[in-house]
């Protein structure tokens, strides 16, 4: 045990804490504790990650605000005994964390859990344990399912955030076994190369062999091997009982975060919690992001989000509104009772055959619009809710060059005489056939700018078999004005390569849209009232 002097808050710090779980493995925790006063409530965090990034966690608001900080490693990682396997163990760990802080003498018998991503997830899980002396969980940025929205989208596979997270686990792996003198993942090294090499790797066919990933992570392959929502994915979405969650929440989304589903889901399933929503991608929520920069307004200390946080462990969790967004456009945070706004009315705007895009409904008779789906041409991811190897790739990036293929149709609307402003859920309907067995069908909502840049707002993905005629693909939500002099476009295609993988027919395809009175397409868009 040892005394630190950060600034302005003398703290003890214990660093691998042993605690054992309720069947004997013992994980490790760094402990920070004021050095005086008590006792304290506390701040638990929970991480699959290194050990040397963990250690950078900033804790010192916690701390000046009175808190002890628990910041433990999750089963296999650190320090910490067992296997990781993800989510699996989480929430009955985390229960049994909570437990242990109770009964320690620095505690005042209340604990509160938050993270980012993964370790959001942590908190969640173990507040469905609803263990004794939890008093609230602030979650970002965090998926609702570990199916739907975090490994699948519309049943198609993550593939680039999914090899992603694999391959950095694997690289976990590898560090923890030269620590501890242990056995390295096998085929390490072809997976170090496929992170060099990612474009390589996510090309191959079929994607379960790519970079020996299978081997050396073999969720990888548990992941592939179930591609529908079996009991292996019900099995892990039984630790995750929304229903059982009976404190308040606060939850912290992106627009351009590859979970903002689930966020948006949380907070929907979690009733009596808060939300806010900015401009902000995973990795960075300084106010820019992709192509764009969205003001300083936009940034996570302008919008005083760490006190927020910080305000609502400590038990304010009814100070402020229910809801706080940033509308992109007009660049303005609004605030609101519930998410999403009442007021929004879902408006149809039709796909035209002409690339028209519009309210006006279709002609009974308007011939469909056709391309053709080569898998081995397919269309490239740029930009959107991304985390991939590229991690420069996310956000709102220039469609245009990708809008130039055969195999992208773009539907857009005259230039707007006035600014219409789009705030929350999105969906798109198609009527469209294939030649092939089955089919993947995207779209795309992108702002074009006076000056022709076409940038994205939010898109999603549907895999439909080929007997299927309507499909519903799920854009998820944004909060965007287009402003006067803009264009509102809709693009659709086959693919998104490599945010998804292809479609396991790999099937050359006609591909037929249809936009006539008995088989209309449209997009439906929540317009805010003026």
């Amino acid at each position: 045990m040892t005394t630190l002097d950060r600034p302005a808050v003398p703290v003890t710090v214990v660093l691998d804490e042993p605690i054992a779980m309720r069947d004997g493995t013992v994980l490790r925790a760094d402990v920070y504790r004021p050095a005086t006063g008590g006792p304290h409530r506390t701040a638990l965090v929970r991480n699959p990650y290194a050990e040397q990034v963990f250690r950078t966690t900033p804790v010192t608001p916690w701390l000046r605000a009175g808190m002890a900080v628990v910041l433990e490693y999750c089963r296999g990682r650190g320090n910490s005994e067992g296997r990781f396997e993800p989510w699996r163990d989480e929430g009955r760990d985390g229960a049994d964390t909570v437990a242990w802080i109770v009964g320690q003498p620095w505690s005042n018998g209340e604990v509160v859990a938050s993270g980012g991503s993964y370790l959001a997830g942590c908190a969640l899980q173990l507040a469905a344990e609803r263990p004794k002396g939890l008093k609230a969980v602030a979650a970002s940025m965090t998926p609702h399912d570990f199916y739907d929205g975090l490994k699948y989208h519309g049943g198609a596979f993550a593939l680039g955030s999914a090899f992603f997270w694999a391959s950095l686990q694997v690289l976990l792996e590898a560090g923890i076994a030269m620590e501890r003198g242990g056995e390295m993942p096998p085929r390490v090294g072809d997976v170090l190369g496929a992170r060099d090499n990612a474009a390589a790797a996510l090309g191959t066919v079929p994607i379960r062999d790519a970079a020996g990933l299978a081997e050396a992570f073999p969720f990888w392959a548990e992941w592939i091997d179930h591609p529908e929502r079996d009991e292996y994915w019900q099995e892990l979405a039984d630790t995750l009982r929304h229903d059982r969650i009976d404190v308040p929440v606060l939850h912290t989304a992106g627009w351009f975060d590859l979970f903002l589903k689930g966020t948006l889901e949380n907070h929907r399933r979690i009733p009596g919690g808060r939300l806010v929503i900015g401009p902000w991608s995973h990795m960075g929520q300084d106010g820019s992001v992709g192509e764009l920069d969205f003001g300083m307004g936009a940034s996570v200390q302008a919008v005083q989000l760490e006190k927020t946080q910080t305000d609502f462990l400590l038990g304010n969790t009814e100070a402020g509104p229910a809801v706080r967004y940033f509308t992109m456009g007009a660049n303005v945070w609004r605030e609101a009772d519930a998410w999403p706004p009442p007021e929004a009315t879902p408006t149809r705007y039709h796909l035209h055959g002409d690339g028209i895009l519009s309210t006006a409904p279709p002609g009974a008779d308007a011939p469909p619009s056709r391309f053709v789906h080569d898998p081995d041409d397919p269309v490239p991811t740029w930009g959107g809710g991304l985390l991939m190897p590229d991690t420069k790739n996310v956000g709102p990036r220039d469609q245009r060059e990708v809008e130039e293929r055969p195999d992208v149709l773009s539907f857009t609307t005259d230039a707007l005489t006035e600014d219409v402003e789009v705030t929350g859920h999105i969906t798109v309907v198609l009527h469209a056939e294939t030649s092939a067995p089955g089919s993947d069908w995207t779209a795309k909502l992108v702002d074009v700018w006076p000056d022709g840049r076409a940038m994205n707002v939010t898109d999603g993905i549907v895999r439909s078999p080929g007997d299927r005629l309507r499909h519903e693909i799920d854009l998820v939500a944004t909060s965007q004005t287009f402003p006067a002099g803009h264009r509102i476009r809709v693009d659709i295609a086959s693919s998104n390569f490599p945010r998804f993988d292809r479609h396991p027919a790999m099937k050359r395809a006609e591909q037929t849209v249809h936009h006539d009175a008995a088989k209309p397409s449209w997009i439906s868009l929540p317009i805010m009232p003026r």
